[in-house]
């Protein structure tokens, strides 16, 4: 019998939300979804656990700053089409950070922004409408 085995990448995302009901996306600068809004987030590194993941590229892509041990998981999103690039599995983080946090774009997103949680950008990246309203249950 021939075993096959699926290469399977790990991310971590980050909910960031302010106590006024914003929630800070990224314009992805990069395909795939070029152009579209997104949670940050990204790849697990190497000996790097997947909060401590979410925290660095939160801050990488946002300029935001969150103690790992601040986030909440809130869930684990793994279905197999989720990604046109193979198969990703993330696990996202609720932030809960001061209303009025500034934001450096950086990294890879091409801008960042607060958003009102009741009038998100119609075009988000990925499965990250699903990841928020998850993510607004939570703080309800």
């Amino acid at each position: 019998m021939t075993e096959t085995f699926e290469t399977i990448r790990y991310t971590a995302d980050v909910v960031a939300m302010t106590p006024d009901g914003h929630v800070l996306l990224i314009e992805r600068g990069w395909e795939p979804y070029e152009g579209h809004w997104a949670l940050p987030g990204g790849h697990v590194d190497i000996g790097e656990d997947s909060r401590t993941a979410a925290a660095r590229e939160l801050c990488e892509e946002t300029g935001v700053r969150v103690d790992p041990e601040h986030l909440r998981q809130i869930g684990t999103w793994d279905r197999p089409d989720r990604d046109p690039r193979g198969r990703y599995v993330t696990v996202a983080y609720l932030a809960v950070v001061p209303d009025g946090t500034p934001l450096v774009a950086g990294d890879d997103a091409r801008t960042a922004r607060w958003w009102p949680a009741v009038d998100l950008p119609p075009r988000l990246a990925f499965d990250h409408a699903d990841i928020l309203s998850v993510a607004a249950g939570s703080t309800s």
